[in-house]
């Protein structure tokens, strides 16, 4: 028994299997970022965890970021050095972050991309979004886009209550 192909069906396997082909090497790729995205999203989840469980001790801090690390922000805070960081951020902060609520968190490949509300050990809620920046699995660089006080969307939220 003989199958004749048309020309037509013969391209349109023909080109569903280079297709496939050149997807199949993105996939395997695409897994290998995978892997090191979630690593670098459970560094970055480790350092909001740390404004709530560490508020005396900077070395663990530290450790999660690189020598060359900065932190940029509308604060004027411009790639601002680790010790500046320290200086201007960390030490007039920590006693006043209660806990973090992360509501979004995207890693890919070296960023990571978190929307969170930071709850004050005052009551207050801030909102802020932040850029991570990581190489080998160490933060080298954070930018902070301020929302506080939480007005928009918080405030429309709490009107459907």
């Amino acid at each position: 028994m003989s199958t004749a192909l048309s020309r037509r069906v013969a391209f349109g396997l023909g080109a569903g299997a280079l297709v496939a082909s050149l997807c199949v090497p993105e996939i395997a790729s695409a897994q290998a970022r995978a892997d090191e995205a979630s690593e670098n999203e459970m560094i970055v989840r480790k350092w909001y965890k740390l404004w709530e469980t560490e508020k005396t001790n900077w070395a663990p801090f530290e450790a999660l970021l690189a020598d060359d690390f900065t932190f940029t922000s509308a604060a004027p805070d411009d790639h601002i050095s680790k010790a500046a960081f320290k200086q201007n951020c960390w030490d007039t902060q920590i006693g006043r972050t209660g806990r973090f609520d992360l509501e979004l968190v995207m890693a890919k490949g070296d960023f990571v991309f978190v929307k969170w509300v930071c709850i004050t050990t005052a009551g207050k809620r801030i909102r802020d979004v932040e850029l991570h920046q990581l190489r080998d699995r160490k933060i080298i660089s954070i930018e902070c886009y301020f929302g506080a006080p939480a007005g928009f969307p918080t405030a429309a939220e709490s009107k459907k209550s």
